[in-house]
């Protein structure tokens, strides 16, 4: 099932990446995501302020007869988020954090989820668009908008309780996203969906594939970010165009990743047997062509 999942994966993360490719003609962008940041954060803050979570229809209402605003509510968590050098609040609601019998953890940013959500624009300071989309799907965290990436990770999967029916989880992880346009759609927008527009999803963590690995060659793409900032996506050691995590030969020696674990114990990343550079495994070492 695993590896079913991995295939699907794969070819939607091929068709992302063609689907975003370079612009053969790229234009200077002008935009001041900067001064957006600024004022889709204070929108957000003006929305909390006016609207409160209503637990009994499970839903964000305007504030009526004194409610708790979001603003001031203990499950409203701020994230400081920078994305291509911008600086951005990333806005979750904490309803639970799940928490699964074989407890995994918390996924990654480039694991793969499985989720229900619905999504809703944040039109005014107490007005929502109705539900602009809506699914329970897998996907990766690494292949979606960015305020999901930095959200997800802080919610753990639930409780497989499927009896001989459709697949159903309880325990889950459960909240609320809002997110600032810079880190959904920005300023392109959708068929569906206004540039600049500011998010909100009921989200449902259900599972999760721990140590997601994207291009099957035996190490996870959480691990193939080699200079340690937390983005496997710049890490791309042959330089080929193609980051570590989708590529299958990391070091461009003609010999795939999954062959160079001469130990075989199926982790390419703890093979080490160039003497010249001991720190280096085989699979990322050009001047060693060892295969398992």
């Amino acid at each position: 099932m695993i590896k079913f999942k991995h295939l699907i994966y794969i070819a939607i993360v091929g068709t992302l990446l063609y689907a975003c490719g370079s612009d053969s003609n790229p234009r200077v962008d002008n935009f001041d995501h900067e001064a957006q940041a600024v004022i889709d954060n204070d929108s957000l803050v003006v929305f909390f302020k006016n609207n409160y979570y209503d637990e009994a229809l499970d839903s964000v209402k305007p504030i009526t007869n004194g409610q708790t605003s979001l603003f001031d509510d203990d499950k409203l968590v701020t994230k400081e988020v920078t994305e291509n050098d911008i600086n951005y609040k990333l806005y979750y609601y904490v309803n639970n954090v799940g928490n699964p019998n074989e407890d995994k953890g918390f996924p990654t940013v480039m694991d793969s989820v499985y989720a229900k959500y619905r999504g809703q624009k944040i039109v005014r300071r107490d007005s929502l668009s109705p539900d602009f989309d809506k699914n329970t799907t897998w996907f990766s965290l690494n292949g979606v908008i960015r305020g999901w990436t930095h959200s997800l990770i802080h919610f753990k999967g639930g409780n497989n309780v499927t009896d001989n029916g459709p697949i159903n989880f309880e325990d889950g992880g459960k909240g609320i996203l809002f997110i600032p346009s810079g880190l959904a759609y920005a300023k392109r927008g959708t068929a569906t969906i206004a540039p600049n527009s500011i998010l909100m999803f009921y989200i449902e963590l259900w599972d999760f594939v721990k140590d997601t690995d994207d291009d099957q060659d035996g190490v996870p793409s959480i691990n193939e970010d080699l200079d340690g900032d937390g983005n496997p996506r710049n890490d791309d050691t042959d330089e080929n165009g193609t980051p570590n995590y989708i590529d299958t030969d990391d070091d461009g020696d003609g010999i795939l990743t999954k062959e160079e674990d001469r130990n075989g114990d199926g982790n390419p990343a703890n093979d080490f047997n160039d003497p010249n550079k001991p720190n280096v495994p085989d699979y990322l070492n050009r001047d060693i062509r060892v295969k398992s």
